[in-house]
């Protein structure tokens, strides 16, 4: 497709000031050039019609199938899968430029509506798969290459098996399925919707939080004070949205029989329930030599008796108050990618010419970062809230990362492509320690070097500790559900009895902050997906590890690891690097990276 110049959005607005220069805007034509495009209706007939066609032809006959019939009948399957998500890609991105556009969310959710009615004759699909003889399984895919390219995701789809409930049940949870989205939007639409004032400034969600890392400790705490009053009004609200989610989830999984509430997760994620554990647990015991060591250290450098809340990610005293603009970010993260392998660099690059990413602050925009990687044949987007910090570099670095990653494993096709979340984060954070390590190798005094690994330690602890405390909260919040409905008082107190042990003795919290669960869009998005921001900070701190001891050849074992999608196992993916997730003792190499970083820094005290 031919691209116009792209649009490009003056945020100077949104940034005090500050010029960032100009922002990119998406450009969503790559999908559909509008609601009422006629394409998009061609789109969603044939969708109707195949889903149609499709349980006519093969509901009640998948053992029939010999292996060329099953191998088209997948295919078939994917062709479904791929309109119905261009049309969800398209209806989501538009929602999430401007949530608090009532036109918008009706469109999405008509969309969802109609294409999870057209759907649910497609249930059928993957009970009657998993009612499939295994000896008859394995017999037609020893016949048929091209099917046995599939085998991980039949595995994946045959590992609910002993979790799966009758045609009819399993057909009206597909159709309830928009009701549990239903709450999600309400949460999406209060966020998006709650302003703040801070010093006689009104702000949004994202503004307020940005001041957590002003220089000015009163700002900061102004921010901070603010956020617990506001969140604090709307807390029955973000209470009823918890209440409700976690009570689904545990109806369907009672009667899935499913042995945990994280068990459906580790599932989808393909991991065991084990290696997550160990993970957490790895984790855990390291707070002390982790956390609770920096913040001491950073205690001293603020020169505070106590650290509040309002300090966890202030700037340090010696650190310059710095804009970055848009260009500039741009390119040190291009440097940092083309400097591993220009391949990378060619990769990224259509990120930032052809209207991929949208990175200005607006008034209504979903708040925080994300890669949306669409559909296979058309590529991904990437969204930020680009404020001009240093931190906001780091945010396009990671984010990039998952769309080289998405670009790269779309070759699978749209059933293989898709990654799970324990290696999903595995390109993003690596993204980030390519960018981190050029800027620390260009610092250009013991003092810009300091400011440099604190800054990333600070990341380390918020993509590892925080996370497995996330986790923690997490877990807790579902067993106490179980129990009956939660008042807003026991889930605050269900987070502050994970915040004071992840964060260690160095803090004080203030009146409020017990709210502070209310804005995590993860709880209520996807419950239980934080820890695969700690899998992949861990996996990435080994990874860098083996690169660094021995570069020859890494590049194209990486490549090959991106590209595999969602096609390997994570055992199989790591095994060329020599690193296997299932060894307790892998973690500590990971931790032992941000540790060796402390060491670093108290050091430098001496």
């Amino acid at each position: 497709m031919i691209h116009l110049t792209q649009p490009v959005h003056d945020a100077n607005a949104n940034a005090k000031g500050k010029d960032l220069g100009n922002l990119p805007d998406w450009d969503l034509s790559d999908l559909y050039t509008a609601p009422d495009a006629p394409e998009l209706s061609r789109d969603m007939d044939w969708l109707e019609a195949e889903c149609a066609a499709f349980a006519a032809d093969y509901e009640g006959k998948l053992d029939t199938l010999d292996a060329d019939g099953l191998l088209k009948c997948i295919h078939r399957d994917e062709a479904i899968s791929n309109i119905a998500g261009r049309i969800m890609s398209y209806a989501g991105l538009r929602y999430h430029q401007l949530t608090t556009d009532p036109a918008r969310t009706k469109f999405l959710s008509d969309a969802q509506e109609k294409i999870t009615t057209f759907t649910t004759p497609l249930v059928f699909f993957t009970l009657e798969l998993n009612k499939l003889d295994e000896d008859h399984l394995a017999g037609l895919l020893a016949q048929n290459a091209d099917l046995a390219r599939y085998k991980p995701v039949l595995d994946r789809i045959r590992a609910m098996k002993p979790y799966q409930l009758s045609d009819e049940m399993e057909k009206f949870l597909h159709d309830m399925g928009v009701v549990g989205d239903a709450w999600e939007r309400l949460f999406d639409e209060t966020i998006a919707g709650l302003t703040f004032h801070v010093d006689g400034e009104e702000l949004g969600i994202e503004g307020t939080l940005n001041l957590l890392t002003e220089q000015d400790r009163a700002k900061r705490e102004a921010a901070s004070r603010e956020l617990a009053r506001v969140f604090g009004e709307n807390i029955r609200t973000f209470s009823r949205v918890h209440n409700t989610s976690a009570k689904e989830k545990e109806v369907i999984d009672r009667w899935r029989g499913m042995p945990s509430a994280q068990a459906g997760r580790h599932l989808a994620n393909d991991v065991e329930p084990e290696v997550v554990e160990a993970l957490r647990d790895a984790v855990v015991a390291a707070y002390p030599k982790l956390s609770h060591r920096y913040y001491e250290l950073k205690r001293k450098w603020l020169g505070l008796e106590r650290m509040q809340v309002w300090d966890r990610n202030a700037p340090l005293p010696m650190e310059e108050t710095k804009v970055v603009g848009w260009d500039d970010a741009r390119e040190t993260v291009m440097n940092a990618y083309t400097a591993f392998d220009p391949r990378m660099g060619d990769l990224a690059q259509p990120f930032f010419d052809k209207g991929w990413i949208d990175a200005g602050v607006k008034k209504g925009k979903a708040p925080g970062a994300f890669a949306h990687p669409t559909v296979t044949n058309v590529h991904p987007y990437v969204m930020l809230n680009y404020l001009g910090k240093p931190r906001d570099v780091m945010t396009l670095a990671h984010e990039l990362g998952h769309g080289v990653h998405q670009v790269l494993a779309a070759g699978q096709g749209e059933l293989l492509s898709s990654t799970p979340l324990t290696l999903a984060e595995t390109a993003s954070v690596f993204g980030e320690m390519l960018t981190f390590r050029r800027m620390l190798d260009g610092a250009k005094s013991d003092a810009e070097r300091k400011v440099m690994l604190a800054g990333k330690v600070e990341d380390m602890i918020n993509t590892v500790v925080r996370q497995i405390a996330f986790y923690d909260f997490e877990c807790k919040l579902h067993e106490a559900r179980r129990g009956g409905e939660l008042t807003p008082d026991d889930i605050n107190a269900l987070w502050m009895s994970v915040q004071g042990e992840s964060l260690g003795p160095a803090f004080d919290f203030m009146d409020g902050y017990e709210t502070f669960w209310a804005y995590i869009p993860h709880f209520v998005h996807s419950p239980f997906y934080v820890y695969a921001y700690a899998f992949g900070d861990g996996l990435v701190n080994a990874l860098y590890a083996v690169y660094e001891e021995n570069p020859e050849g890494f590049q194209d074992k990486y490549f090959e690891m991106l590209e595999a999608g969602g096609s390997k196992h994570h055992s199989e993916l790591l095994k060329p690097f020599g690193l296997d997730a299932s060894d307790p003792k892998f973690w500590d190499k990971g931790l032992d990276m941000i540790s060796g970083m402390i060491d670093e820094l108290e050091a430098m005290e001496d």
